[in-house]
């Protein structure tokens, strides 16, 4: 992943730990598109866990599944990375949720994505960026 000019790369990370409550890893910001090159997820808990990841895409006021009921048992994982991204576009989200822990446990769903944004000129948001990136050449 290139870092370009009004351009950042950032981590986001959730924990999961209660079933049918969908959970948003990401959100795409306004004025802006962003490549997720990297989206895994592990079960952490004692109990299997059915795990669904939807796509929000703002433009069509729509979810769409990127993956339905897979299940996981303790220590299982699901990584998307490569040579592939998903292009989120301003207001588009993603989700997880867990349904169906086994045995009526507690669910125990960590997920973290890695994105790069790019800001569309003139945004508020990339002048903040031009800002943060001045103050770390400063440094």
């Amino acid at each position: 992943m290139s870092v370009v000019k009004n351009s950042r790369t950032k981590s986001e990370i959730i924990a999961i730990s209660v079933d049918d409550t969908p959970v948003t890893l990401y959100t795409c910001p306004a004025n802006a598109k962003a490549h997720m090159n990297l989206l895994f997820f592990t079960n952490a808990s004692s109990n299997a866990s059915d795990v669904n990841v939807q796509w929000y895409r703002a433009s069509k006021s729509t979810s769409y599944f990127i993956i339905g009921g897979k299940n996981l048992s303790q220590g299982e994982f699901v990584q998307f990375d490569g040579g592939a991204f998903i292009v989120l576009e301003a207001g588009d989200y993603i989700t997880l949720e867990t349904t169906g822990t086994a045995g009526s446990g507690i669910p125990n769903l960590d997920a973290f994505c890695t994105v790069e944004e790019f800001f569309i000129p003139g945004s508020s948001q990339t002048k903040r960026v031009r800002c943060l990136i001045a103050d770390q050449r400063k440094r």
